[in-house]
């Protein structure tokens, strides 16, 4: 028996939640008092791979193919698969990223596993059982899930579990089985990636802002606030409607979730299709004129104000503050 993580990589690199998953899966490894197995998919050079052996993997398994360069939901859900009944595998674990959530149930499928997606803590495995702790409701709960089957598929939150370094270098191995035809009936022919900007599921930081900006002409102020925070921006539904900010940074209930360890929202009233997707964050800042707006039952630290009063105060107090470090 042992645990399998997958370790995602975009360009042959990995990201912050891959070492995040793999600390965490080295966590139910020593709680199960197994072995942590990463399986990675792609061109990812011998360094990267054997660097995962700093997070807990013991073994790293390689997959290179041609036609695997790109990411393909079902091949790659039958690799992982694959790959979990050749190490006996009773737990797979992956990031609940937009790969991730696609990919997680079909493995699960593929191995009569059950599921959980969108865990935030270890599992509770006392007494025989497997309960893990979870989203609910589009992150306005939480859930408790029993898993009873023989393997079990988890997915982690973004930013849910502490990187943590807790062994050396891995030992990288190849791996390779023989996909089938079906495996390719749907491909994607192109990814284009924002490469300048913060992920926003990822983000540490995020400075979001609503119709209170008055216009898209006034957002520079929001850029130089997550500028000078290294955070990614974000914005409300109203305001990506109206093509203020393109929709890839629309978070709430029909955008991105998200669960930052700061959010700061400028001029948003925080309605409840917004507040579930932010709901998870860990510290949330409200910038509002109106005391009576909805965010700041949940804010942690509420701002009532004018933002174009605050929002460049606060930036040149946090130059100032960094300035003296």
């Amino acid at each position: 028996m042992s645990v399998l993580v997958y370790v995602e990589n975009i360009g042959g690199k990995f990201k912050k939640s891959t070492f995040e998953v793999v600390s965490y899966s080295k966590a139910i490894a020593d709680k199960l008092n197994t072995e942590l197995v990463a399986i990675s998919i792609g061109d990812v050079d011998q360094e990267s791979l054997s660097s995962l052996g700093k997070y807990g993997a013991s073994k790293v398994l390689h997959v290179t193919n041609e036609k695997l360069k790109s990411f393909v939901n079902q091949a790659y859900a039958s690799v992982i698969a694959e790959a979990a009944k050749s190490i006996q595998a009773n737990v797979v674990t992956l990031a609940n990223s937009f790969s991730g959530k696609g990919l997680a149930p079909r493995i699960a499928v593929k191995l009569e596993a059950g599921l959980v997606d969108g865990a935030v803590e270890l599992p509770n495995t006392e007494n025989g059982l497997f309960s893990v702790k979870k989203t609910a409701f589009s992150g306005k709960a939480f859930a408790f899930v029993e898993i009873s089957s023989a393997i079990k598929v988890i997915t982690l939150n973004p930013n849910s579990y502490p990187v943590q370094e807790s062994g050396t270098a891995a030992t990288v191995e190849k791996f390779a089985i023989e996909n089938k035809e079906t495996d390719f009936r749907t491909i994607i022919k192109e990814i284009v990636r924002a490469t300048d900007k913060i992920s926003l599921p990822e983000a540490e930081r995020v400075v979001s802002a609503g119709r209170g900006m008055k216009g898209p002409e006034n957002w520079g102020m929001i850029e130089e606030l997550a500028d000078v925070l290294g955070a990614a921006t974000a914005c409300s539904k109203p305001v990506s409607d109206a093509g203020w900010r393109p929709h890839e940074e629309h978070v709430g209930q029909t955008g991105i979730a998200i669960s930052p360890n700061l959010y700061i929202a400028v001029g948003i009233s925080g309605a409840i299709q917004h507040l579930a997707g932010v709901s998870s964050s860990k510290t949330i800042v409200v910038i509002n004129k109106d005391p009576e707006a909805p965010f700041f039952k949940v804010a942690d630290y509420g701002i009532v104000g004018d933002a174009f009063d605050i929002v460049p105060k606060l930036i040149e107090a946090i130059k100032a503050y960094k300035g003296g470090i």
